[in-house]
């Protein structure tokens, strides 16, 4: 049919990667839909390629009859004995058709679009058969255009689409530049780009610190939790399977070339290398750097961590809008409630709590209250609307809406007998009297007073015989005065 067909086959079959056979298939089946409509489509046509000619040839298949009524599925025994003598009536003759290089415009048409088609769904299959096992991994190309916030990423042998959600905000690329993405799907599908990339994927950074670090490639240091807020700030958390290799120095490499190579990649996104430990409250501890830990208070059952920092390293705990809490919440898998040394110490004191039992109050209200003077719940005995209403950062609808709490909260503690007159009638009598909460010092406020951390002065007070829990435990001034002269030395 044309004299470079095999050529033709040859260069496609070599530069698009589809296998020989399939052209043939397809330029076969192109022929016979355009053979039909220029001869007719009740003849019985058979269509081969010619590997050795290089061309297309279509046989045609008869009855052999006296008297020729259908010409296009009949041939006279006259003009079958012509083409084989021994012929005879109602054998079925092949015959090859010569003009078939004239099919006409139209059939022509018709061949080239069933041939682009086939080539397409060819094509695509070659290219899912080629990306398929290498979904996950980091792939290189080059920013081909823009469409509707959308980046197409030519790879070579075809394009891929990064998405506008996988693109990491506030980053810009420009056509023709270099990027690296991670190949997050690939899909056999001709209506929409095959290949869907990633750059905000949590296993982007992964495989980022895999390519840089030969520790992790050789499965030395294994990388244990990825948590991100692509093109902001990202937490990794990784450990080592051999004691003198340390993981956190092994990802940030000499003079920090390590992990430089994986924030100029992510254009500047700030990450925090940590150690792994099983151990959440040590694990925790080392997520929230730099900010240091005071003490961590574990609820397995809830997967939730109280963790309690110095009043200096709240705001560094908690990070610009939550960002550090919440990046180490998502690296553990747990829910972290953050508090400062004096805000524990508060709750950890009868009084507060027992404001606290009052419906509609919370730790906001209660604040207010425990600084207006009321550090029980007892003390808001006798109070009035206005007073409530008087006290600094008091809004007046909380104050009318916890009024009516307070005296239902008052009357029903009333109404219960208090715990020591339930089990010793007597003890009230011998019982030395309590000193109020306001001559009371905790152990926290002395720390402060001298420049030393709360848990350290806590630790060593327990040590030399002081009897008191931790930091919030509180004392009498008499016991206040003996630390510092003795412990803090004046």
């Amino acid at each position: 049919m044309l004299s470079d067909l095999k050529r033709i086959i040859d260069q496609i079959s070599r530069d698009k990667g589809i296998e020989k056979h399939l052209l043939v298939e397809t330029i076969e089946e192109a022929v016979r839909s355009a053979a039909r409509k220029k001869f007719g489509s009740r003849r019985d046509m058979e269509v081969q390629y010619n590997d050795e000619l290089g061309e297309v040839e279509i046989f045609q298949f008869r009855m052999v009859v006296e008297t020729v009524e259908d010409e296009q599925t009949e041939i006279s025994l006259e003009e079958a004995s012509a083409l084989d003598p021994g012929v005879k009536l109602h054998d079925e003759i092949g015959t090859k058709m010569e003009n078939i290089a004239d099919l006409g415009r139209i059939a022509a048409q018709s061949a080239k679009q069933v041939i682009i088609q086939k080539m397409k769904d060819a094509e695509l299959d070659v290219i899912y058969d080629m990306y398929k096992g290498r979904k996950g991994e980091i792939v290189n190309g080059i920013v081909q255009r823009f469409e509707r916030g959308n980046m197409i990423i030519n790879l070579g042998r075809t394009d891929a689409i990064l998405p506008h959600s996988e693109q990491i905000p506030k980053r810009s690329f420009r056509q023709g530049d270099r990027i690296r993405a991670l190949l997050l799907d690939v899909r056999q599908s001709s209506r929409e780009q095959q290949l869907v990339l990633s750059r905000v994927n949590n296993d982007f950074l992964a495989k980022l610190f895999e390519m840089e670090v030969p520790e992790i490639a050789e499965g030395i240091v294994r990388i244990m939790g990825v948590s991100r807020e692509p093109g902001f700030r990202a937490k990794i958390a990784v450990s080592s399977s051999e004691s003198d290799v340390d993981p956190v120095g092994a990802c940030v490499g000499m003079k920090g070339s390590r992990v430089q190579n994986v924030v100029q990649e992510l254009q500047g996104e700030r990450i925090d290398i940590v150690p792994w430990s099983p151990d959440p409250a040590k694990f925790v501890s080392s997520a929230l750097a730099p900010a240091e830990v005071a003490m961590v208070l574990v609820d397995e059952d809830k997967k939730s961590l109280l963790v309690v920092v110095p009043d200096d390293q709240l705001s560094l705990a908690i990070g610009r809008q939550g960002q550090n809490v919440r990046l180490a919440s998502k690296l553990l898998n747990w829910n972290i409630d953050v508090k400062s040394e004096s805000r524990y110490a508060k709750l950890e004191e009868d009084g507060y709590r027992s404001l606290l039992k009052i419906e509609g109050v919370d730790e906001g209200v209660a604040d207010i209250l425990y600084d207006g003077g009321f550090r029980t719940a007892e003390d808001l005995k006798g109070i009035d609307i206005k007073e409530l209403e008087g006290l600094k950062g008091m809004k007046p609808e909380t104050a009318a809406k916890i009024f009516e709490s307070i005296q239902d909260y008052l009357e029903s503690a009333a109404a219960l007998p208090s715990e020591k007159e339930s089990e010793a009638p007597d003890s009230e009598a011998e019982a030395p009297e309590k000193s109020s909460g306001k001559d009371k010092i905790r152990i926290y406020e002395l720390a402060q007073e001298a420049g030393l951390k709360s848990k350290e002065l806590a630790d060593k007070l327990i040590e030399l015989g002081f009897d008191i829990k931790n930091y919030s435990s509180a004392v009498d001034e008499e016991t206040a005065a003996k630390i510092r002269d003795e412990v803090l030395g004046g």
